[in-house]
């Protein structure tokens, strides 16, 4: 059986992990704390590779406060640059397969097509920059890596679109909501499981895969369905990227090609506002 060590346990992916692993019984899953899995310090990391021995390593922490990077670029790099490193570095070493998370902003937004694993990178924030910066040093270092970009994670866990919208719906008569970004909500709790199945499977197809929820949608229309799902009563109103200015810029297309994963792994991927009925459901029962 093998053994599987997450970092990032206590965020919204990691906590997604947590509940997959306990409601599939899956055993030798270690979820350490922050304070002694930072991906930071390569010392405190060493020593739980050697405690745990892992055959996997999921790096599910990362530095996601996409406007604040903008000035934060130091402690942006450190922890998604930097932090990646250190861990493919130890699983080289200890010969454990990384399972990374990364991200649809890698890619900058400009053309209109389905995003496919070999399109160029070609970020326009720091975030994004500092994402795929850690994209090339796993691959730089390792060759036993899955690197998995996702897009606009939600769950019940954590800060996230889903809860913000319920929380502002619940509190307001009427929202703006951009309507001209185009993406694919991803429920985090279906991420984490097509990562226990890529580990599970035995296989050794290595490389960079996307993985998001099926489906096109604008943040305007999540928003909407977000509202109908809860049965929640607002005025909802659609803006442009213009009149919403942010610190970073945001891809305004970045809908994933998500055959690779499909085909690689035999996974069946759902409907993204399905997904989103399950998430209510459970946060407003």
């Amino acid at each position: 059986m093998s053994k599987t060590l997450v970092f990032g346990a206590s965020g919204q992916l990691g906590q997604c992990l947590k509940l997959v692993v306990s409601n599939n019984q899956v055993a030798n899953v270690y979820f350490p704390d922050e304070t002694v899995a930072n991906i930071l310090d390569t010392n405190s990391l060493k020593k739980l590779f050697d405690e745990y021995q892992p055959d996997f390593c999921i790096n599910c922490a990362a530095y996601t406060a996409v406007d604040k990077a903008e000035t934060d670029i130091d402690i942006a790099r450190k922890v998604n640059k930097d932090g990646a490193a250190n861990l493919a570095v130890l699983c080289q070493t200890y010969n454990a397969t990384l399972i990374h998370v990364s991200t649809d902003f890698v890619f900058d937004g400009k053309v209109p097509h389905l995003l496919s694993e070999t399109d160029e990178a070609k970020p326009i924030s720091i975030y994004g920059l500092t994402k795929l910066e850690g994209e090339q040093d796993i691959a730089d270092t390792i060759s036993k890596y899955y690197i998995l970009r996702t897009s606009w994670l939600y769950s019940e866990y954590g800060n996230n679109f889903v809860k913000t919208m319920l929380k502002l719906g619940a509190e307001r008569d009427q929202l703006k909501v951009i309507a001209d970004q185009i993406g694919t909500p991803t429920y985090a709790v279906d991420l984490a499981e097509t990562i226990m199945h890529i580990i599970q499977s035995g296989k050794q197809e290595y490389g960079i895969y996307h993985y998001s929820n099926e489906g096109v949608t604008s943040w305007y229309d999540f928003a909407k369905a977000i509202f109908d799902l809860s049965d929640t009563s607002v005025n909802l109103y659609p803006i442009t990227t213009a009149e919403y200015p942010t610190a970073a810029t945001r891809p305004a297309f970045s809908v994933m090609n998500k055959a690779k994963i499909k085909n690689t792994f035999g996974i069946t991927i759902p409907y993204w506002r399905d997904s989103l009925a399950k998430c209510i459901n459970i946060l407003k029962p």
